[in-house]
């Protein structure tokens, strides 16, 4: 069968590679299309294949992961502009030697056994570029596939014994096994056999990865001024005007019985120790509704080290003031809350929105211990993004955490998808850990999950300004995850290892042609159409 003339166009295959790379974004919330994740990179995929040359497959790799970088990120256009172009392009980069990957494993009439390589290959390097990419510097760990799965039961269970990069694994093995029955006759046994393989292990992890067990309840309280009420986010005395909202609302929650009362992210503005009067009416309100109160201070002060900047902190009030339990976020969004190299990137303030001033980094995480009334409850705090490493709520859990709380803002990405998605990970986040997670925000979303990772409750929207009560389900014990860690990772970088090794050794036992002997050609290459 001849290709389709627009597909032999470099052009239309450009563009087709941009559109497939795109596809993803639509397994997020808030499309939400979770299904559609195991399918989405198919016509990618197809089109990889197809390739005339190694070389051609990685331009069109490097295409369809600007594609995948635009469409998953692009509620940060407001913010960035047109430079996020030229962010996309860069990230693109990390896409070319998979595209280059796939043909080689999968152009022209495949071998079964390259079938059957590819269905393990092919995910082990995707999962390298979401290792790559989740790197605080880049941007961190946003959009990775797995996370597509977060209200999917089986995928949770699967992240509770191998994290987000498991479910990745999941996703992209299902993408490669339908690529390669699709298109690769003499391989799909293979597929089929892979797509065994999978099904096979996720009843395995279902029946059999250890769950944690139930141990009481907390009453937890989220408070959300929302961006509804005017001058919450903007103007000159918004400040003021979110602390007042937020006082408003706990007060609403007397006679409530108890145990945290959590404010979002930036919802005091002030250090608490410059300005007393504040600390004195979180003390009144800790008082009123008989539990402490969590605020998160956005704020400029000097830490105990001597360091004087602004930081961003989650700090805890009881009844007689902030009790000294403070906890300085550590991972900062580039751009957001600091430029990367200012030196030479400190242009970008001018074309967006980006920090002209670099927040500072707190140094270790916390655990805070509640009093007593509230039956020494362990609470972690995270802030903002932070949510998005599955290594932090990791960390936490093994320091004892019994309740992990995200304190974020995201007002400004209202409108867009980004508050839906970034709410979405903390059921991940619980997932993994096997502990209960809060996600208290600003301006919506807000919510909570079970320690399996099921939402408990409803969620609070951007269109809300409320204070809501959650009886949280505690749990103990300890998910394969928080006791291996990132195994899949490390499992994917010995794949492919041994392909390489593979291929190396093949190389180095195939002979040389002699004097006046012609190059033998590959099943990728032909004197017409050569592979390089």
């Amino acid at each position: 069968m001849l290709p389709s003339p627009r597909l032999s166009s470099p052009r239309w295959r450009g563009a087709a590679a941009v559109a497939g790379g795109a596809l993803p974004a639509l397994t997020f919330p808030e499309p939400g299309l979770w299904w559609f994740a195991y399918v989405a990179l198919v016509p990618w995929m197809l089109l990889l294949r197809t390739a005339p040359t190694g070389r051609r497959a990685a331009i069109e790799g490097w295409l369809g992961g600007v594609g995948f970088t635009i469409a998953v990120h692009h509620w940060l256009i407001p913010s960035l502009h047109v430079f996020i172009v030229v962010v996309a392009a860069l990230f693109g980069l990390m896409w070319a030697p998979w595209g280059r990957l796939l043909w080689a494993l999968l152009a022209g009439e495949s071998s079964p056994a390259r079938g059957a390589v590819a269905v393990v290959a092919l995910p082990s390097g995707w999962l390298m570029i979401e290792l790559v990419r989740s790197w605080e510097g880049l941007g961190g760990p946003w959009g990775l596939l797995g996370a597509s799965q977060w209200e999917v039961s089986p995928a949770l269970r699967l992240a509770s014994v191998g994290g987000v990069w498991l479910v990745s694994l999941l996703v992209l093995a299902v993408n490669t096994a339908v690529t390669v029955l699709i298109a690769v006759k003499r391989a799909r046994t293979a597929a089929v056999g892979g797509g065994l393989v999978c099904a096979l292990a996720l009843t395995a992890v279902w029946i059999w990865a250890p769950q944690p067990r139930e141990s009481g309840h907390a009453r937890i309280a989220l408070v959300q001024p929302g961006i509804i009420q005017p001058g919450i986010v903007q103007g000159l005395d918004s400040v003021d005007r979110r602390f007042a909202r937020g006082e408003e609302l706990t007060r609403e929650l007397i006679g409530q019985d108890l145990d945290l009362v959590v404010w979002g992210e930036s919802s005091v503005g002030a250090d608490l120790l410059e300005r007393p009067d504040l600390a004195a009416r979180l003390a009144v309100l800790s008082r009123a509704v008989g539990a402490d109160v969590l605020v998160n201070v956005d704020a400029r002060r000097q830490d105990s080290s001597g360091r004087t900047g602004i930081f961003k902190s989650s700090v805890l009030v009881g009844p007689q003031g902030p009790t000294g339990d403070r906890y300085d976020k550590m991972r900062l969004v580039p751009f957001g809350e600091y430029v990367p190299a200012r030196e030479l990137l400190g242009w970008a303030t001018s074309v967006g929105k980006a920090a002209a001033e670099d927040r500072l980094r707190g140094t270790r995480p916390v655990v805070m211990v509640l009093p007593e009334s509230a039956g020494g409850l362990r609470i972690g705090p995270i802030v903002c993004f932070e949510s998005a490493f599955p290594d932090m709520s990791r960390r936490l859990t093994r320091d004892g955490s019994q309740l992990l709380i995200a304190q974020s803002s995201t007002s400004t990405f209202q409108g867009s998808w980004a508050p839906e998605q970034h709410a979405s990970l903390a059921a991940l986040r619980a997932a993994e850990s096997g502990r209960p997670m809060v996600h208290a925000t600003l301006t919506g979303v807000s919510a909570v999950y079970g320690p399996d990772g099921d939402r408990v409750g409803r969620l609070i929207g951007t269109d809300a300004s409320t204070a809501v009560v959650y009886d949280i389900p505690l749990a103990t014990g300890t998910t394969l995850y928080v006791r291996f860690g990132d195994w899949p990772v490390y499992g994917a970088l010995a794949v492919l290892a041994l392909l390489c090794a593979a291929e190396g050794a093949r190389s180095f036992r195939r002979p040389a042609p002699g004097p006046g002997e012609p190059l033998v050609h590959t099943a990728h290459e032909s004197a017409a159409r050569p592979g390089r």
